[in-house]
C-alpha cells in the first residue's frame, strides 16, 4: 500500500471519529460551562498525552517546531472547541453542518499558503461543489440559525483549518500523535488556569449524557481522532485528504439515526453520493 493510500484511509478513520464531536459537544453544553468544558476536554486529553510521550520516550520538539506547535494548540485545542460550544449555546449541531461544509476549503486555503500545495483548478471546483452539497443539505433541513451562532462558526472554521493545515505540515516532520500530544501538553498551564476561573460551583446538577459527552471529546474528539488525522494529512496531503471532512456530516447524521433511531431518507443518500464523487474528484486532481 502506497503512502497516499495510508494516507486516505488514516483520514478517514479521523473523520470518523471526528463525526461526533458537534453531537457530543452538543449534549456536554447543556450541563457545562462552554469555557470550562473547553478546558477540561483538553486537560483531560493532556494528561493522557503526557502518558503516552513519557511511556513511548518521544523526542523533544525543535526550537523551531514551537510556533507552529502554538498554532495548532491555539486552532483545535482552545479556538475551535471553545468557538463551537459557543456557537451550539445558538444553533442546533444540524445548523453547523453548513458551516462543516466549509472546513475542507479552509483546510486547503491554508495548506497553499503555510505548505505551499499547488492543486490543480479542477480539485478547486471539487472542493466547492462538495461543500455546496453539504451546505445545500443542511439548509434544506430546515435548521435555524443566528448571527452570533453563525459568526462564532464561522470563526471556528477559519482557526480549525489553520491548526489542521499546521499540524500536517509538521507532522510530516515529527509524526501524527506526537505533533497533537505536544500542542496538549504545551496547553496544559494555560488551560488549567482557565479551568480554575471557569470550575462551576457544583457538579452535581450535570447528568450523566453530559458527562458521557465530556468523555468523548476529551479521548476522542481531541486525542485519538488526530493520532489519525495528522498522520493521513502528512501522508496524503493536506489539501486532499482534507476534502475527507465533507463526508463528516453525513457520517454523523449515520451515527445518530443508529443510536438515536432518527430517520435518515434518500435525499441524504443522494446529497452523500454526490459528496462521495466531489470527494473523489479533488483526490484525484490533488
Amino acid at each position: 500500500m502506497d503512502e497516499r493510500t495510508r494516507g486516505w484511509i488514516d483520514g478517514f478513520i479521523g473523520v470518523a471519529i471526528f463525526s461526533g464531536s458537534l453531537p457530543a459537544t452538543r449534549v456536554a453544553v447543556a450541563d457545562f460551562d462552554p469555557v470550562f468544558l473547553t478546558a477540561a476536554r483538553a486537560l483531560i486529553a493532556g494528561l493522557l498525552s503526557l502518558g503516552l510521550l513519557a511511556a513511548l520516550k518521544a523526542r523533544r520538539p525543535e526550537r523551531r517546531d514551537l510556533a507552529p506547535l502554538v498554532l495548532v494548540a491555539g486552532g483545535v485545542v482552545l479556538g475551535f472547541p471553545l468557538l463551537s460550544a459557543l456557537a451550539l449555546q445558538h444553533i442546533t449541531a444540524a445548523h453547523s453542518i453548513v458551516f462543516v461544509g466549509l472546513l475542507p476549503l479552509a483546510t486547503a486555503g491554508f495548506a497553499v499558503l503555510l505548505g505551499g500545495e499547488r492543486p490543480r483548478l479542477s480539485f478547486w471546483a471539487f472542493s466547492l461543489a462538495g461543500a455546496a452539497l453539504v451546505a445545500g443539505f443542511a439548509l434544506t433541513r430546515g435548521a435555524e440559525g443566528s448571527v452570533a451562532g453563525d459568526l462564532l462558526m464561522l470563526a471556528a472554521v477559519a482557526v480549525c483549518g489553520l491548526g489542521y493545515a499546521e499540524g500536517g505540515r509538521l507532522a510530516r516532520r515529527l509524526g501524527g500523535w506526537q505533533v497533537i500530544c505536544w500542542a496538549l501538553a504545551i496547553s496544559m498551564p494555560v488551560m488549567a488556569m482557565v479551568a480554575l476561573c471557569a470550575w462551576p460551583a457544583s457538579l452535581a446538577h450535570v447528568g450523566a449524557p453530559a458527562r458521557a459527552g465530556l468523555a468523548y471529546v476529551s479521548l476522542f474528539s481531541m486525542l485519538i481522532g488526530f493520532v489519525f488525522w495528522y498522520r493521513g494529512l502528512a501522508l496524503g496531503g493536506v489539501a486532499a485528504v482534507g476534502q475527507l471532512q465533507l463526508l463528516q456530516p453525513f457520517m454523523g447524521l449515520v451515527l445518530a439515526a443508529g443510536l438515536l433511531g432518527e430517520p435518515v431518507g434518500w435525499p441524504m443518500a443522494a446529497v452523500t453520493a454526490g459528496v462521495v464523487l466531489c470527494v473523489a474528484g479533488a483526490r484525484r486532481f490533488a
